[in-house]
């Protein structure tokens, strides 16, 4: 594990970039800091120093240094950032002169676990942390801040304080069992004890998986056989992922590649064309493996040729989808006039009572269109479970829930030990539950644990 009274350097900027941060935290920080950085740094106040910095020797460049000194900076020790602007090499040679002077490497998540380690922040709010770093679109971002908020700290709080009252009077029952004293009824502490119960299944079940929100939104497309599924599908990836053929039916199975957006990832799919009628059991398989697909989705690109002159098999697979989020997409518009396909698409945008985007995979019309369309209805559709779903409840990780979930099987088993009249084992069951719920945020945890969830973390951070 990490020792605590080393002082540890880390680059703890993206690499590689032109702007270096270098961060520092310790009992020798501002000593190392007063060794290689210009002008004289104050003793008795955090502060921003404008400056240059020995790279070696030979060699100063200009540099900006932020000093926050202990108690009230993130990692509860002396904290120093260096920033500067230069090149990796430099950025090296840099570290090469701390590192001799004394300093040590910092670990993975070495820096967030003094934090913890010194009473800043809570272990739910330091997994949150990095959380917040990898997360990879605003969902993910807003459920790993609402962990950060501490939020789960004081709900876990309470249920801690009530296990402690009830175990506190079990256990006193206990020592004065040859007395004729009753701290509190069997009854009523059954009844206590089902309370908090009921308090963590509520907690388990109205919380936010922050596992359950990092799976990336899935996006099909969908539509008739040869209305371009394939040709889009490949013209969004850049590459070619699916068959394209004029011939229909092409695509049987359901083809994945991921997409990258403005502002979040999704994994975009192609599967076989849909038909009113399938004429074959291959047909059947194959849209019923489609539709499956389709219905897990979080988005749907439904594609109709604005070039055929009837659409009312596309009415009819029309019905076959209801996902969260339909994108209507009227494809082939260049194998039209600019007038006809107007015209064509006030159809359509009659006939489906919505907004078709016309587009040509072929010539690339409407593809930025579509997936920047794409992009805002899976963030607004994410923003609008968050905010439906997050209102007043706790994001738990994996290992929340788990902790969480021993509490729950304690507490019951306890219930019924006191049903028997088993306190002592009651008790020793109450106990047990308590341990587990304080294991979200005390620091009396195991080791291991301790390890396993900072060795996520980037170094530096």
């Amino acid at each position: 594990m990490y020792e605590l009274n080393d002082t540890i350097v880390a680059v703890s900027s993206p690499t590689p970039g032109q702007r270096a941060i270098v961060r520092i935290t310790g009992p020798k920080t501002v000593e190392s800091c007063r060794h290689i950085f210009k002008p004289l740094i104050p003793k008795e106040s955090g502060a921003l120093i404008s400056g240059s910095v020995a790279i070696d020797p030979e060699l100063r460049i200009d540099a900006n240094l932020y000093l926050f000194l202990a108690p009230h900076s993130y990692t509860g020790d002396d904290v120093a950032e260096i920033h500067i602007h230069t090149n990796p090499n430099v950025t090296e040679a840099l570290m090469g002169n701390l590192l001799g002077n004394g300093l040590r490497m910092a670990g993975p998540g070495e820096f967030t676990a003094r934090a913890y380690f010194n009473g800043r922040i809570d272990l739910a709010q330091a997994e949150a942390v990095n959380e917040i770093i990898v997360s990879s679109n605003k969902y993910q971002l807003a459920v790993a801040e609402k962990l950060l908020s501490g939020q789960l700290a004081e709900t876990t709080s309470q249920i801690r304080s009530q296990l402690l009252d009830c175990l506190s009077l079990l256990e006193a029952g206990l020592d004065f069992s040859h007395e004729d004293i009753e701290f509190l009824t069997s009854d009523a502490r059954v009844e206590t004890l089902v309370k908090i119960k009921q308090q963590l299944e509520q907690l388990l079940a109205g919380s936010i998986s922050y596992e359950a929100v990092i799976d990336l939104p899935a996006v099909g497309i969908a539509g008739a056989p040869n209305a371009g599924k394939s040709t889009l599908l490949n013209k969004l990836l850049g590459k070619a992922r699916s068959i394209v053929s004029d011939q229909q039916k092409t695509t049987r199975d359901v083809l994945t590649s991921l997409l990258t957006l403005r502002h979040c990832r999704c994994v975009l799919f192609d599967c076989a064309g849909l038909m009113q009628s399938p004429t074959n059991i291959l047909d059947e398989l194959a849209q019923q493996a489609a539709i499956e697909a389709l219905q897990k989705s979080s988005d749907v690109i439904f594609c109709v040729d604005i070039s055929k002159s009837d659409w009312t098999e596309d009415t009819a697979i029309r019905q076959l989808i209801e996902p969260d989020v339909l994108i209507a997409v009227a494809t082939k518009s260049d194998l039209l006039s600019e007038n006809e396909s107007a015209k064509r698409l006030a159809r359509l945008n009659d006939i489906f009572d919505t907004n078709f985007l016309a587009m040509s995979a072929k010539t690339g019309t409407g593809i930025a269109l579509l997936k920047d369309t794409i992009d805002r209805r899976l963030i607004e559709l994410a923003l609008g479970n968050a905010k439906q779903n997050t209102a007043g409840v706790a994001a738990l990780t994996a290992r929340h829930r788990q902790a969480v979930t021993e509490a729950i099987e304690n507490v019951s088993e306890s219930i019924s030990e006191l049903k028997a009249g088993n306190d002592e084992v009651s008790a020793m069951m109450l106990r047990a539950a308590y341990q587990a719920i304080s294991d979200i945020e005390q620091q009396n945890i195991d080791e291991q644990i301790l390890d396993n969830i900072f060795s996520r973390f980037c170094i530096g951070k």
